[in-house]
C-alpha cells in the first residue's frame, strides 16, 4: 500500500528526485523502483567510476543502448557532448522526458538503432516487454516485435562531429556483433575507450565462442582491457567460458 501511496505522489508530482553516482536528477515517476536503486548506489557503480575517468569538459561521450538515461544524464554534467541512441520506443519516450527534466541541453538523443547500414529492422525484449532494457534485434521473432529505424554508423560518421569522443558505451542486447565491426576503422584512428557489454548467451550455444573470439581479435589493438571489477584482464576472456554463459562488460583503452 505504502508504495502504491509513493507512486502515485511521484506521478502527481511529475517526477522522482533522486542522484546518479551522487548527483542530483529529477526523474520520471514511472521508473522509480529503478531510480531508488540507484540513488542507494546499488546500480552498477563500475559504469559511473568509468564515466567518471574518461569523461572531460571537453570531451564528447556516445552511449549506444541508452535505455531511459541513467548514463546519458550523468555524462551530461561532465562532458561537453553526449549522442545517446535508445531504438525502444517506450524507453526513449522516458529517456527523453528526463532530459527535459532536467533541462539538459547537450544532449542528441535519436531514436533510431546505430548499425552497420541504415534501413528498418525489427527487434523485440527478451524479457518481453517493451521499455525492459532488453529489446533485441536478434530477437526479432518473438511476439510483440516492432520495426525500428536503423542508422548505419558510415553515415552517422560522416554527418557528426566525432574528433572529440573520449568514450563510447555500448550496450545493445547482443547486436554488437553486428555493429563494432562497423565501428573498428574509426576505433582504430580515434582510440577512445570502449565500455562493452557483451551478450553471449543471447545466442546460440555454437556461436558463442566464435562470436566471442572474434570481438576479442577486432579489439586487440587496444593496449588494456579491464572487466567489469576493474581488474586487468587479456583480450581473450571474451571467449573464456564464463563470458559465454554471463553477460559480462569490458573496457578497452589504450
Amino acid at each position: 500500500m505504502l508504495t502504491r501511496v509513493r507512486k502515485a505522489i511521484y506521478r502527481a508530482r511529475g517526477f522522482y528526485a533522486g542522484r546518479l553516482g551522487g548527483v542530483p536528477f529529477r526523474l520520471d515517476p514511472y521508473h522509480s523502483k529503478f531510480w531508488r536503486r540507484a540513488t542507494a548506489g546499488d546500480w552498477e557503480p563500475e559504469t559511473f567510476a568509468v564515466l567518471d575517468a574518461h569523461l572531460a569538459a571537453d570531451a564528447d561521450y556516445l552511449d549506444v543502448g541508452a535505455w531511459i538515461g541513467p548514463t546519458v544524464l550523468y555524462a551530461a554534467k561532465t562532458a561537453r557532448h553526449v549522442w545517446a541512441f535508445e531504438p525502444d520506443a517506450t524507453a526513449f519516450r522516458h529517456l527523453a522526458w528526463n532530459i527535459e527534466l532536467n533541462g539538459l541541453r547537450n544532449i542528441s538523443a535519436l531514436p533510431v538503432a546505430l548499425s552497420d547500414r541504415s534501413g528498418i529492422a525489427r527487434m523485440a525484449s527478451f524479457g518481453g516487454e517493451a521499455g525492459d532494457s532488453m529489446t533485441s534485434l536478434l530477437n526479432a521473432e518473438a511476439a510483440g516485435g516492432v520495426d525500428v529505424v536503423t542508422l548505419g554508423w558510415a553515415e552517422f560518421a560522416r554527418d557528426a562531429d566525432l574528433s572529440a569522443v573520449s568514450l563510447v558505451k555500448m550496450d545493445v542486447e547482443g547486436a554488437e556483433f553486428g555493429l563494432l565491426p562497423a565501428l573498428l576503422p574509426w576505433l582504430q584512428a580515434q582510440r577512445p575507450a570502449l565500455y562493452l557489454s557483451t551478450h553471449a548467451p543471447y545466442l546460440a550455444a555454437g556461436e558463442r565462442s566464435a562470436k566471442m573470439a572474434a570481438l576479442a581479435e577486432s579489439l586487440s589493438f587496444y593496449r588494456s582491457c579491464r572487466d567489469e571489477t576493474g581488474a586487468a584482464v587479456p583480450a581473450d576472456d571474451l571467449s573464456k567460458p564464463d563470458a559465454l554463459e554471463r553477460f559480462r562488460s569490458f573496457l578497452f583503452t589504450g
